[in-house]
C-alpha cells in the first residue's frame, strides 16, 4: 500500500466508520498519546499526553495559538529574520511587538546570544525562532542553540521554537529539540506537524508540545475558535505516526539529490549567490549580483521585481523574501519533480544568460 496510502486508507476507514464528530478540544487522546512516544523516541523527552501536548489545525494555527495565549498587549517578541511570513504578524495580532534581529547570507542567517540578549527590553517576553529555517535552509548546532537557552533563561524569557522541518537536515547534522537543552523544558514550547515530514499538508495536523501549566490558555483559545481539529485528518495523522517511517529517508534522499542539482546550477548562473541549505526543501538565493541591473529592458530594483519578471518571462515560480524580511533574497523550493526542477533551473539559466 505504501506510506501514504496508508494514511488515506485511515482517513477513508474513519469516514466510513461514521468517525467525523467533534473530538477533545486539545484533539484525541490517541493523536497525543502518539506525538508524546513520538517525540520521546526521537528527542528522548516525555510530556504529557494529557496536559501538555495539544493538537492543532496545522502548525500556522499552533502559532497563533500559542502567540495569543502567552503575549499580553506591548509584550515585545523577539524574531530573527528572515523568518516565516506569520511570525511577526501573529505577534501583531495578539497586541505584541515584534523585535526583529537581521541575519545575513555571511553568517550562514545564524543569531547569536550576544544579538538576542542586546534586544531585550524589560518589556520582552519571548524569542520565537525556526531551525530549521523556512525560508533560508539554516540549521544551528545544539551548541549554539545551548547559548541562545542560557540568554533565555537568564533573561526569564519563553521560547517558542518552530520545528516543522525538524526530519528534514542534511549530512551529519542532528536536529536539538529546543526543549532538551538544559534548563528549557520548563520554559520552552515546541511546535511541530505532519506537513512536512510526511506530505500532509491539505490534512492541516500539528501539534504544540508545552511545558506544565502553559497548554491551558492555548486549548481555551481553540476551543473558542475551532473548536477542534478535524477529526478525520487526526485519524491519518495517527496512522502516519504509528505507520512505516522508512518514506523519511526515502524523501531526504530525493531532497538530496534535487538540493545538489540547484547548487550546482545556480553556482554557474551571473548574479546569484547561496548558502548551501543544511535543512528543509528551500534554497534562499542571493540576488544582489543583479539589483541596479536590467534585464529585457526591465530594470530590478529588488526581490519583488525579480520574481515578477522570472514568472512573466521565463513561466518560473519563486517566492520573493521581501515578506520574510530580506528584500534581496528569493526562495526557491525543491520540493518538486527532479524534472520539473531541471526545467525550472534552465529556463531561469536562459533568461539570466541572456539579459545579464
Amino acid at each position: 500500500m505504501g506510506w501514504q496510502g496508508a494514511i488515506l486508507e485511515a482517513g477513508i476507514r474513519s469516514l466510513e466508520l461514521g468517525q467525523t464528530h467533534y473530538t477533545s478540544n486539545s484533539g484525541t487522546l490517541e493523536l497525543r498519546q502518539a506525538v508524546s512516544a513520538y517525540l520521546e523516541r526521537l528527542y528522548g523527552i516525555e510530556y504529557d499526553p494529557v496536559r501538555e501536548i495539544l493538537i492543532t489545525v496545522g502548525v500556522s494555527e499552533a502559532l497563533y495559538l500559542v502567540i495569543t495565549g502567552i503575549i499580553d498587549p506591548g509584550d515585545e517578541v523577539i524574531i530573527p529574520e528572515p523568518s516565516f511570513v506569520s511570525f511577526g504578524p501573529e505577534v501583531v495580532f495578539a497586541g505584541g511587538v515584534t523585535v526583529s534581529i537581521p541575519t545575513y547570507i555571511e553568517n550562514e542567517f545564524q543569531v547569536t546570544a550576544a544579538e538576542v540578549e542586546a534586544a531585550i527590553t524589560p518589556r520582552t517576553k519571548a524569542l520565537l525562532i525556526s531551525y530549521p529555517n523556512n525560508p533560508t535552509g539554516a540549521v544551528m548546532t545544539r551548541e549554539r542553540l545551548a547559548e541562545l537557552a542560557a540568554v533565555a533563561e537568564k533573561h526569564d524569557l519563553i521560547v517558542i521554537s518552530d520545528e516543522i522541518y525538524d526530519r528534514l537536515v542534511y549530512g551529519d547534522f542532528h536536529h536539538t529539540h529546543f526543549a532538551t537543552l538544559p534548563h528549557m523544558r520548563p520554559r520552552t514550547v515546541v511546535l511541530g506537524g505532519f506537513s512536512k515530514s510526511h506530505a500532509m499538508t491539505g490534512w492541516r495536523i500539528g501539534y504544540a508540545a508545552f511545558p506544565k501549566g502553559l497548554a491551558a490558555r492555548a486549548t481555551d483559545i481553540q476551543l473558542h475558535s475551532t473548536s477542534a481539529p478535524c477529526a478525520v485528518s487526526q485519524r491519518a495523522a495517527l496512522a502516519a505516526l504509528t505507520g512505516d517511517s522508512s518514506h523519511i529517508a526515502m524523501m531526504l534522499a530525493a531532497y538530496v539529490q534535487r538540493r545538489a542539482l540547484v547548487l550546482e546550477r545556480i553556482g554557474r548562473l551571473p548574479g546569484l549567490s547561496m548558502n548551501p541549505p543544511l535543512g528543509t526543501f528551500y534554497a534562499f538565493v542571493n540576488i544582489r549580483g543583479l539589483i541596479g541591473g536590467d534585464i529585457r529592458g526591465r530594470r530590478l530594483d529588488n526581490a519583488d521585481a525579480f520574481t515578477a519578471l522570472l514568472q512573466k518571462e521565463a513561466r518560473v515560480r519563486v517566492l520573493s523574501g521581501t515578506p520574510f524580511g530580506a528584500d534581496s533574497h528569493v526562495r526557491l523550493s525543491f520540493a518538486v519533480s527532479y524534472a520539473d526542477l531541471e526545467e525550472g533551473l534552465r529556463r531561469t539559466a536562459s533568461l539570466l544568460e541572456e539579459g545579464v
